[in-house]
């Protein structure tokens, strides 16, 4: 068989080499040359100016046209998901909470119901604050929208501003977003909601943490956003307010719909459609998980994918019941 020279390295492989293999992909990854599809080792020809021809996967050829410019860059959150054991373990005790409260007959709260208090902490580098007051009032108001079939309603107590250029730049788990934490995140209760921006770099929109890990972490509850990501930012098109929707929703105990791709494992969420990869622009007729076993669209226009702010407009039924037993069983409300 010929051996031929690739594009991607200048070295000689056999053509039956694959460049991609869907083994080794991540769900949780930024994938949009998969586009919901399972490209294997097809490759063409692509001939040069000097008679020479270069040979490209399929997958490769692909990737090259579809990647993302900087400017287009796709949403990425910094959340930290549970490992598989604690993952079941939480879910099974989801499973106990709610059986107790079928068993006491406790009946459903009723949207907005629930007020949670928000601390709003503005951090800048050089003591030129980046937020305005009106963007943190329009992010609650957005917030507030997006949950408003929730039982939480989101209320400013306060704000203030700090400048650090370390806590500024600070990365999810670092030395900086931990002393931050400790001395701003005041009052410390469970069911308090921190809300720190911050400029992290690697490509973050923010994270934020779990339910679950107050009880051993109290000190880092809370969600740090990208500060231009706040309605009227300059991080368009995730500038409308959506990145504190979708990290409030990992606060209130969701994850990300394309959460273990196309498995019945999925989000632990059984109405939103099982998802292969994260989306991102606002595309129509998705549909990434084809087997029968996985009905349904991708659920592009849910908060907790990566689309674009305004492409996202919904929880669905059951991550609001999901949120509501979760904030209630760790957080108290």
């Amino acid at each position: 068989m010929e051996a031929e020279r690739t594009l991607d390295t200048g070295q000689y492989v056999d053509q039956e080499k694959i460049i991609y293999s869907e083994r080794n992909s991540n769900p949780d990854s930024h994938n949009p040359e998969m586009l919901g599809r399972n490209w294997r080792s097809e490759s063409v020809k692509i001939p040069d100016n000097h008679g020479r021809n270069w040979r490209v996967t399929l997958a490769l050829l692909f990737a090259l046209i579809l990647i993302p410019s900087v400017s287009e860059a796709a949403r990425k959150c910094g959340t930290v998901r549970p490992p598989p054991p604690k993952r079941a373990r939480i879910d099974k005790d989801l499973q106990k909470f709610r059986m107790a409260r079928t068993s006491r007959a406790v009946s459903a709260r009723t949207p907005q119901s629930v007020n949670v208090s928000v601390y709003f902490h503005e951090i800048n580098a050089d003591g030129r604050s980046l937020v305005s007051d009106t963007q943190i009032t329009n992010q609650i108001s957005i917030m507030n929208s997006g949950f408003a079939a929730s039982p939480f309603k989101f209320v400013l107590i306060r704000t203030d501003h700090t400048t650090n250029s370390a806590w500024f730049h600070m990365t999810p788990g670092s030395a900086a977003e931990r002393a931050a934490k400790a001395a701003l995140g005041i009052p410390q209760a469970k069911g308090i909601l921190h809300l720190y921006s911050v400029s992290p770099g690697q490509g973050l929109l923010g994270w934020a943490t779990f339910p679950w890990d107050y009880w051993k972490y109290p000190s880092d509850s809370g969600v740090v956003l990208l500060y231009s990501s706040l309605p009227g930012g300059s991080a368009a098109p995730y500038n409308l307010g959506a990145t504190a929707t979708h990290e409030v929703g990992h606060w209130t105990g969701l994850y990300h719909t394309f959460q273990n791709g196309c498995t019945k494992v999925s989000d632990s969420i059984d109405d939103t459609p099982a998802e292969r990869n994260p989306a991102s622009g606002c595309p129509s007729d998705l549909d990434s998980c084809l087997q029968k076993r996985f009905p349904g669209l991708d659920p592009v226009h849910n908060y907790m994918d990566y689309t674009d702010d305004a492409c996202m407009n919904q929880f669905t039924a059951e991550q609001i019941q999901r949120m509501s037993d979760i904030c209630l069983q760790y957080r108290g409300l």
